[in-house]
């Protein structure tokens, strides 16, 4: 016996995601970089709490290549990204470097949200699987990232760019190097 599993309608989960998008961006502030001083003492997700509350500014990169942390939970994060043809290589298909960043971003980001206070991090190797071409036609894609292990020194991460359709176009994985922030001179 088979039992069937509902799909969820791509129309309705782009529905779903417009409406997501919009409500993360009618509380993100102006894009800017943070001050030193607004970062001391804040744990990985106290910092992601004040970009999404509006508190913080968001990342000027958000802007440039059209995309945004959705949510941000302990060792998983979720962005949204549209497809432009402004990020277009000469083929005609979403350069590899918009996939990258995005998915960069992704699973940094959640490595960076199970840091502790005083601590921060560098990507220090970025792996990408391009499975499939993305044009603008696909409206919206989601990069999802979650933690795979955290150490002291060390954390890693993979994550999946899907389309509303659930359709995979890319996934990754990272190793990130966790340091003392440095210390104000």
């Amino acid at each position: 016996m088979t039992t069937d599993i509902a799909t969820p309608d791509p129309e309705t989960v782009l529905a779903q995601w417009r409406a997501e998008e919009e409500a993360v961006r009618a509380r993100l502030s102006e894009p800017g970089v943070c001050h030193p001083s607004q970062l001391a003492g804040r744990t990985g997700m106290q910092f992601f709490d004040g970009i999404s509350s509006g508190e913080l500014p968001y990342p000027h990169i958000g802007d440039t290549l059209s995309f945004l942390p959705l949510r941000i939970e302990p060792g998983h994060a979720i962005f949204q990204g549209r497809p432009l043809r402004a990020h277009y290589n000469p083929l005609g298909t979403v350069h590899g470097g918009w996939f990258a960043t995005l998915l960069d971003s992704c699973v940094a980001c959640a490595v960076h949200s199970m840091l502790p206070a005083g601590r921060v991090y560098t990507t220090v190797e970025l792996k990408i699987n391009i499975v499939r071409a993305l044009t603008d036609k696909v409206p919206l894609v989601r990069a999802e990232g979650r933690v795979i292990h955290m150490g002291r020194s060390m954390g890693t991460a993979e994550g999946r760019l899907v389309g509303h359709d659930g359709k995979l176009y890319a996934h990754a994985s990272t190793t990130c190097f966790i340091m003392d922030a440095p210390t104000a001179a």
